[in-house]
């Protein structure tokens, strides 16, 4: 019923700024959705989510120098990542249908229903 397509990733330097984004097909309005990223040989973590009703949660490794938002007119979700930092190369990928309340907590990967195939940020020095 849902599909999620990734885009924005790629290489910057230390301090540089990116922006993902996420194009969704099907009804995602009332679905909890969020960011997870992905570095080779670590478990998948969560960076920011958003619930129905605007509220947004942060891995505290990201808090003030990440955003997430959504564009419910487009079916869209972002992430403007600023500030950034080599740490924050990994995959990143958008999720979507989380659990109850997860503009609150973020939960993990196991508790969101739908995936996208992940786009790479690498953040060099």
């Amino acid at each position: 019923q849902v599909q999620l397509v990734e885009s924005g990733g790629g290489s910057v330097q230390a301090g540089g700024s990116l922006r993902l984004s996420c194009a969704a097909s099907g009804y995602t309005r009332s679905y909890c959705m969020a960011w997870f990223r992905q570095a080779p040989g670590k478990e998948r973590e969560g960076v920011a989510a958003i619930d129905s009703d605007g509220s947004t949660v942060y891995a505290d490794s990201v808090k003030g120098r990440f955003t997430i938002s959504k564009d419910n007119a487009k079916n869209s979700l972002h992430l403007q990542m600023n500030s950034l930092k080599p740490e924050d190369t990994a995959m990143y990928y958008c999720a979507a249908d989380g659990p109850f309340m997860c503009g609150y907590r973020l939960g993990p990967p196991h508790e969101y229903k739908y995936w996208g195939q992940g786009t790479q940020v690498t953040v060099s020095s």
